[in-house]
């Protein structure tokens, strides 16, 4: 027997621990070179801890749950193949004997019932949270870990295909009403350092937010026009978040001191735009960075933001991802919110915040029009930003996407 120690590996410069999430490979499995075999919660990101050699998982030195530091060992695995891999087929050999006897044959469907019940299907907390928050069907996906359970990249492949069936309303009822009226779910590293950063920027930031509305015909009609073209040369979806990443980087450059923070006595002003785009994951939100978005393509910026969903939803997110970042755009729009008032991502000193689109009643030129409008909100650190850049800032995000010709003049 080969053992081969595995250890968690180094996160990032600020990152001394964390905490393990959920195993991917139980003792006994194969394992491939590079292939995650646990995932592991950092106060920044939760990412998977992949095996450098191939082999069997021999043993798994920590627990779900258990902080780790840096650099600890947390698995073996036996690079011979060995380990536990005898373990499976005693099981098959103990179960065979109960097949056969007369007496036992009736318990058979009852036995294999509760595996594909969508209640009792055996899962980790890590997959059971992202079952329920998506109120899927568990028996509707097919798992691919150890005896056939489902892994968190399972689930997240179904939902991306739209292969999984949701619950239906009478399910869900029984299930409430069998379940516990309150249940106690410890808080992920990540979850708890969201709730503290954001908490610090509402007592550290003078923060302010100010409101306009766009009316976003303009865009989505070049949009309608160009999407198909634009799918088949770069092989990525048109969205509207490459019109508004450009139109913030040109207003940024008109207003430099919504791209600043303030570190000490001193302001940091950044002659580049490194755009945090907020993206929901199923451990919480993450803000990836499209770093020096101000020489981005529509298509460049795309394909960024379509690269950093896939990673978020499969916990791939990395460190570098996520630094680095000097402004944030918000969109509480995916999820139907027509107002809010983001909260800033620190140290940055402004979020800019998108919203649902919704066609409503507007007076042009003495006539009532009904036009797809968005309202907008900046918010902002008012002990750098004066309320006048806050809104020449936001004024120029508008007249931007109401006239996009502007995003190709750099005007």
């Amino acid at each position: 027997m080969a053992i081969e120690d595995i250890v968690i590996p180094q996160l990032g410069e600020s990152v001394a621990e964390g905490t393990i999430g959920t195993w991917l490979k139980q003792v006994g499995d194969a394992v491939a070179a590079d292939e995650p075999i646990v995932e592991v919660e950092t106060d920044k990101v939760a990412m998977e801890v992949p095996s450098p050699v191939a082999g069997v998982l021999a043993e798994q030195v920590v627990a779900e749950g258990d902080t780790v530091e840096i650099g600890a060992l947390i698995a073996k695995v036996d690079t011979e193949g060995k380990g536990a891999a005898p373990a499976p087929a005693a099981k098959v050999e103990t179960a065979a004997p109960a097949v056969s006897t007369p007496s036992p044959a009736p318990q058979a469907p009852a036995a294999a019932s509760p595996a594909a019940s969508g209640d009792l299907m055996p899962m980790s907390p890590a997959v059971r949270r992202i079952v329920e928050d998506y109120n899927l069907d568990p028996a509707s996906i097919s798992g691919t870990g150890k005896d056939a359970r489902l892994t968190k990249g399972d689930v997240m492949k179904a939902i991306e295909a739209g292969s999984a069936r949701t619950m239906s309303a009478p399910v869900q009822m029984v299930v409430a009403s069998s379940g516990p009226r309150e249940e106690r779910v410890k808080m992920t590293r990540l979850r708890k350092t969201i709730a503290s950063r954001l908490k610090d920027a509402q007592n550290t930031a003078a923060m302010l937010t100010t409101y306009n509305e766009v009316d976003m015909g303009a865009v989505m009609e070049a949009r309608n026009k160009y999407k198909d073209l634009f799918a088949k040369k770069h092989n990525i979806k048109l969205g509207f978040m490459s019109f508004f990443t450009k139109a913030c980087c040109l207003a940024l450059k008109e207003v430099p001191a919504v791209n600043a923070f303030i570190e000490g006595d001193e302001i940091v002003y950044h002659n580049y735009a490194n755009i945090g785009v907020a993206v929901s994951s199923p451990n919480g939100l993450v803000v990836p960075v499209l770093k020096d978005a101000q020489d981005m393509s529509f298509a460049d910026t795309e394909l960024g933001i379509a690269n950093y969903g896939r990673k978020a939803r499969d916990g791939k997110m990395t460190m570098d991802d996520m630094q680095g970042g000097t402004f944030t755009i918000s969109n509480g729009g995916i999820f139907g919110s027509l107002m809010s008032s983001p909260i800033l991502n620190a140290p940055q000193s402004a979020i800019l915040g998108m919203h649902k689109i919704q066609e409503r009643p507007m007076a042009i030129g003495g006539q009532v029009v009904i036009r797809p409008m968005m309202y907008l909100a900046l918010s902002y650190d008012h002990r750098i930003i004066d309320g006048r850049e806050a809104v020449t800032f936001l004024v120029r995000v508008k007249e931007a996407l109401e006239d996009p010709t502007r995003l190709l003049l750099d005007m």
